[in-house]
């Protein structure tokens, strides 16, 4: 492309909250950057902001799991022969763990699954990548692999260093059922008379509404994995603002949102199983992302994996706030529309 082609396309973005995060990457009040076309969505996000700040605690977001993919494919001669080497690869799997360190300061191999198709042998290596969301790292690691898998001549042939089992942005089962990103779960216990004097709603209709519309009406549309209002959202918004692959959020909204009516309050949470997102690697540099990084903490020097882990825990916690608004507004028939309505003639005017 030549230079004068690109152009910088502006975003508006603007800092929300103070949200208030505990858990086991982050314990404190910040605001988070969120950088959208759909402006209604920080007074939406700012509520359950306001929210965690009344609650002891506020958002509890725990990181569970760290991990990012990739899958090879291999060809073989028939199904046979593609068992036979997967048992040969299988047994010299140290190895693997070993061409991966000696290559690269952070990616480390955790583990290797197979899926076999034909005479198709998938391999789906999954790595730890420091403060990286891994992309670059993980593809780079898997083409050492395939070089010395090839080499030790078990009958395969290279077929793809990806083969879709990875599987990166696109919708699927499997990065919910074997991992990949960080996995976060972000929670909150508020009492009763918080959720009727601040959301004008009620336990009882939001943890309804979260079971008939979420869960159920997810089902029915044939939702893969997933069952909430609006993740993609809060991702988006926050993922532009902090340098991250964009495209990641078409997997990282696939999560579920949950809530009980229980006697001390409402119980909310959201899982987020797989966030694609890291504090270093490409779209850091900018200047706008390197302040975000640094207002939001994930520039201290601290062991590989802690910013990242920091971002992601942030990042869930903004999801759940805005899930909470969302769900709670629609519990109340015309709120939704009349908030829109209020907060975009303001804005325009």
């Amino acid at each position: 492309m030549a230079r004068h082609d690109r152009f910088t396309t502006p975003i508006p973005s603007s800092w929300v909250g103070p949200i208030r995060i505990s858990g086991n990457a982050i314990d404190e009040e910040i605001k988070v950057p969120l950088a959208t076309y759909e402006t209604p969505l920080w007074p939406s996000v700012g509520r359950g902001a306001r929210i965690s700040r009344l609650v002891e605690g506020g958002i509890r977001a725990t990181v569970v799991d760290e991990r990012m993919t990739r899958s090879s494919l291999f060809v073989a001669r028939d199904a046979a022969h593609a068992f036979e080497a997967w048992t040969a690869i299988r047994d010299r799997e140290e190895e693997l763990r070993e061409a991966v360190s000696a290559q690269s300061r952070f990616a480390r191999l955790i583990e290797v699954h197979e899926e076999i198709v034909g005479n198709l042998l998938y391999i789906r290596f999954a790595f730890t990548t420091g403060d990286a969301s891994g992309h670059n790292m993980v593809t780079q690691a898997a083409e050492k692999l395939m070089s010395l898998i090839l080499s030790w001549e078990l009958g395969l042939e290279y077929g793809s260093v990806s083969g879709n089992y990875c599987s990166d942005k696109k919708a699927t089962a499997v990065n919910g059922v074997l991992g990949r990103g960080r996995s976060t779960v972000a929670e909150i216990l508020i009492p009763h008379e918080i959720v009727e004097t601040r959301l004008r709603s009620s336990a009882e209709k939001i943890a309804d509404i979260v079971v008939r519309k979420n869960l159920v009406g997810s089902t029915i549309a044939g939702a893969l994995r997933s069952a909430n209002a609006h993740y993609a959202n809060m991702l988006l918004a926050f993922y532009l603002a902090t340098g991250q692959d964009a495209a990641n959020i078409v997997e990282g909204s696939q999560g579920i949102t949950y809530a009980e009516a229980r006697p001390e309050g409402l119980y909310f949470s959201c899982t987020l199983p797989h966030l694609i997102v890291g504090t270093v690697g490409n779209g850091k540099h900018l200047e706008a992302v390197e302040e975000a990084l640094q207002r939001l903490g994930c520039r201290e020097d601290r062991e590989p994996g802690a910013n990242a882990r920091r971002l992601a825990a942030m990042i869930a916690a903004a999801v759940l706030c805005g899930e909470l608004s969302l769900l709670a507004a629609q519990t109340n028939q015309g709120e939704l529309m009349r908030s829109h309505i209020q907060l975009e003639r303001g804005e325009r005017n």
